[in-house]
């Protein structure tokens, strides 16, 4: 049973300790992974459900990029040089070709990312609204307003992240760039099957089955009738691509996740309090007014507490005479 509160003294000093136990809760979950308030409800095991929703986005991305290209192996890749083509030095890669196929290879898989923000934001708004419910249980008309700020403030954050997002999307599909040493070395390993590339190109003899390793088998019985310039600069732009797809992929995990940790920690750590109390406090003090009208339930409560209080005073007092009259008739 909450306190009664008669001042508006009191009613700061309730409305601060709720709002000091909303944000320990939301710091063990959310922040310092201890979930000793919710032992057995998993959902509310923030980082570790949090971790999960990283890892399936994660496992979404496909880690070869040959999952994503259009028609036959190396086609996608030919047509573009095609539309290239110049005046100007032979077997040249243009990096605007490069550009412009890795472009349309993020831009089919731009909506995970995207819907990997949307996720986390949403479980966190879910285990915010549920621990902000249950430490305002006493104060329905200070918990409306409190929920109003907490989810004004996620739709802002969540916002920001998508904002984000879409930058480093924007970002990767205009600009490449690395100096993770990691591209030239699976470049280069990649580029020293191009040898047997050309030649099951050239001798029809032998089969069409182009092993790459890690990447799977290929068909290219399709490009015996490539001119052999052609058949190397769309084989060479390939394994590029695949090369600095690794990169890309890191980053566009590692990116968003680190970015929405970071405004976890800021959510609990800062803003949830300030958000919170200009909300409640920031209107000349009316929401703290509010405290102090009692909801039906809470007064019926009290009423109720109040009469047992009574009546266990008065079988207090029957018993006490009874004890004396026994005590008497002892004597």
């Amino acid at each position: 049973m909450p306190q009664n509160l008669s001042t508006v003294a009191d009613a700061m000093r309730a409305f601060m300790n709720v709002l000091s136990a909303i944000k320990e809760t939301l710091k063990k979950i959310l922040v310092c992974r201890e979930y000793d308030e919710y032992p057995d409800d998993f959902e509310m095991h923030g980082v570790a459900r949090i971790v999960d929703i990283l890892n399936q986005y994660s496992k979404e991305f496909p880690a070869n990029p040959l999952a994503i290209s259009e028609g036959e192996f190396l086609m996608e890749e030919i047509k573009a040089l095609e539309e290239a083509k110049a005046m100007g030095l032979p077997n040249f890669l243009p990096e605007s070709t490069f550009r412009t196929l890795f472009k349309k290879k993020i831009d089919r898989i731009s909506h995970l990312t995207l819907e990997f923000v949307n996720k986390v934001w949403n479980y966190i708004e879910e285990v915010v609204i549920k621990v902000l419910t249950r430490h305002s249980d006493n104060y329905p008309p200070l918990q409306a307003s409190m929920t109003r700020a907490a989810q004004n403030l996620i739709e802002k954050l969540k916002k920001q992240s998508v904002l984000s997002v879409k930058v480093m999307l924007e970002m990767e599909m205009l600009c490449a760039y690395t100096s993770n040493p990691d591209y030239m070395k699976t470049w280069s390993a990649l580029m020293q099957k191009q040898d047997l590339f050309m030649d099951l190109l050239h001798d029809h003899s032998k089969s069409p089955v182009f092993d790459l390793d890690w990447l799977g088998k290929v068909n290219i019985s399709h490009l015996r009738q490539q001119s052999k310039e052609m058949a190397e600069m769309a084989f060479d732009l390939r394994m590029r691509i695949i090369a600095y797809w690794r990169t890309v992929v890191l980053r566009l995990v590692d990116g968003p996740a680190l970015h929405i940790l970071f405004y976890v920690q800021k959510l609990v750590e800062e803003e949830m309090d300030n958000e919170i109390v200009n909300e409640i406090v920031g209107h000349s003090g009316s929401g703290l007014e509010k405290m102090l009208e009692e909801s039906p339930s809470v007064a019926g409560k009290r009423v109720r507490l109040q009469k047992s209080i009574e009546l266990l005073k008065e079988s207090k007092q029957v018993v006490a005479r009874i004890m004396d009259r026994i005590q008497l008739l002892e004597d």
